[in-house]
């Protein structure tokens, strides 16, 4: 069975960092993007924070770049999430999701294609 499990969440304090990882089973994550996202309590899922492609190429949004990054390690076919300088603000329940790249158009194509996991939670808090 094709699916994506992540990993790593915890309860931390501000400015700590935290790892997150995006395993895939069943598939290979060649040829697949691979975006992590995030909801907060009470809260809408935001949008991509990170998304890593298969050529290699990773991109952050605006609201975490500097803090967040994501790498891949194909030999382990899995997707990291390094999260530093962790704020209160960055609670949330954090999903990835392992999206074909040949259906990758725009920010719906993860919902309408991607697969999504179960997601794990990060609590900052002092």
């Amino acid at each position: 069975q094709a699916r994506v499990v992540e990993s790593g969440g915890a309860l931390v304090q501000p400015g700590d960092s935290l790892r997150l990882s995006c395993a895939a089973s069943g598939f290979l994550l060649t040829n697949f993007a691979v975006g992590w996202f995030r909801q907060a309590p009470g809260k809408e899922r935001e949008g991509a924070l990170c998304v890593s492609k298969s050529d290699g190429s990773a991109h952050c949004a605006d609201s975490v770049k500097g803090r967040f990054a994501i790498s891949r390690v194909e030999a382990k076919n899995t997707v990291f999430l390094q999260m530093n300088t962790l704020q209160v603000n960055d609670t949330a329940v954090y999903y990835c999701n392992a999206l074909d790249e040949d259906y990758y158009d725009d920010e719906d194509s993860w919902v309408n294609y991607g697969a999504w996991g179960q997601g794990t939670q990060v609590t900052v808090s002092s």
